[in-house]
């Protein structure tokens, strides 16, 4: 597995090595002690999955203290837009984010630590987004930042994508206060 650290400390790209032949393809899509030395000891409690129609935009999410959650992502169908928002608010990154292809055919992993917001937006009909968390979900610890705010800039690849209510009316960048 190759382990890349991205522009913003603490988030990582997993690829696996995937083995090919006439009967199909084989890959390890996690490995505890690869991970462990690469992000530090992680407790996986929760695993999640959505299924999601092209132009289906899902974010930006997070949970603060003290069920702040870390994800470890992966497209199981279809292609994603994946981003991470740094929220913390000592960073040297603070505001910025990192914007990760995954599809079906890349294998890749896109490890978001607590202390980022996260969403994607689906490119393809019927895509299976996978995640992993270090923490159960805890509605009264859940917040969000408007997914189109121009403070954050976010390319997302798409025009007119499919937002839930919730998020159309997420917090503006502007007045988001961190607790990260």
């Amino acid at each position: 597995m190759i382990i890349t650290k991205t522009a913003i400390e603490g988030l990582l790209i997993l690829e696996p090595r995937v083995f090919k032949d006439d009967r199909g393809l084989f890959f390890e899509s996690f490995n505890s002690q690869l991970f462990t030395e690469a992000a530090g000891a992680v407790n996986f409690i929760q695993d999640n999955q959505s299924v999601s129609k092209k132009g289906v935009l899902r974010g930006l999410h997070f949970q603060n203290n003290p069920h702040a959650q870390g994800k470890l992502v992966r497209v199981a169908q279809g292609r994603v837009i994946d981003v991470a928002v740094d929220i913390r608010k000592d960073s040297l990154t603070y505001g910025e984010h990192v914007a990760v292809e995954l599809t079906a055919e890349n294998n890749k992993q896109f490890w978001i630590p607590a202390g980022f917001a996260h969403g994607f937006v689906s490119l393809e009909d019927d895509t299976i987004f996978c995640y992993k968390c270090t923490d159960y979900y805890a509605p009264e610890c859940e917040g969000s930042l408007l997914w189109n705010d121009r403070d954050l800039n976010i390319n997302w690849g798409i025009d007119d994508p499919l937002v839930s209510d919730k998020d159309k009316i997420a917090t503006k960048f502007t007045n988001f206060t961190t607790t990260f």
